[in-house]
């Protein structure tokens, strides 16, 4: 695969659904941040920090993981772990090291974990629930006081005896 430079600052024709914020990049113990205006894209999985941003941050690259471009062409980048500051909340998320001087690109990944999304309409981030929808538990089975109820017992079909042994055969 081809190591080739991502080209920051990507976006579709019409500008929506893009739109810049401010956040601030920390280390991972997060002694230090510098803040920065990065473009919220929901397109893009990962959020992308310029290599000379988390240089003088003291970041270093942890692993080098595949990625897919819009064009189809598989490239490899460095990752690490860094804290992202965005408002009062701080969050440790996984970004890519991207070239010296590109733009900033928050990405979905990070936006999840704050519990954050975009609004295209206003271009802002607006907070929203997570998701859990493989859970056992579900929001019809939670009581006000938000008490897991017991989910009902599901009635097993079972087979008939002769088809049991059969399939141990």
């Amino acid at each position: 695969m081809d190591r080739l430079p991502f080209p920051g600052g990507h976006s579709s024709g019409s500008g929506m659904g893009h739109f810049h914020v401010s956040i601030q990049v920390g280390h991972r113990a997060g002694e230090r941040f510098e803040p920065i205006e990065a473009l919220v894209d929901t397109g893009a999985t990962y959020t992308w920090i310029p290599r000379d941003v988390l240089g003088r941050l003291g970041v270093v690259a942890e692993e080098e993981w595949p990625f897919v471009l819009a064009d189809g062409r598989e490239v490899w980048y460095t990752v690490a772990w860094v804290q992202i500051k965005i408002g009062a909340r701080v969050q440790p998320t996984i970004v890519v090291f991207g070239a010296p001087g590109s733009e900033p690109i928050l990405g979905v990944v990070t936006l999840q974990e704050f519990l954050l999304a975009a609004d295209p309409v206003r271009r802002r981030l607006i907070p929203v629930p997570g998701l859990l929808k493989g859970a056992q538990a579900r929001a019809r089975e939670m009581t006000p006081s938000r008490t897991p109820v017991p989910a009902p017992r599901a009635t097993v079909a079972r087979a008939p005896a002769s088809l049991l042994r059969a399939a141990r055969r």
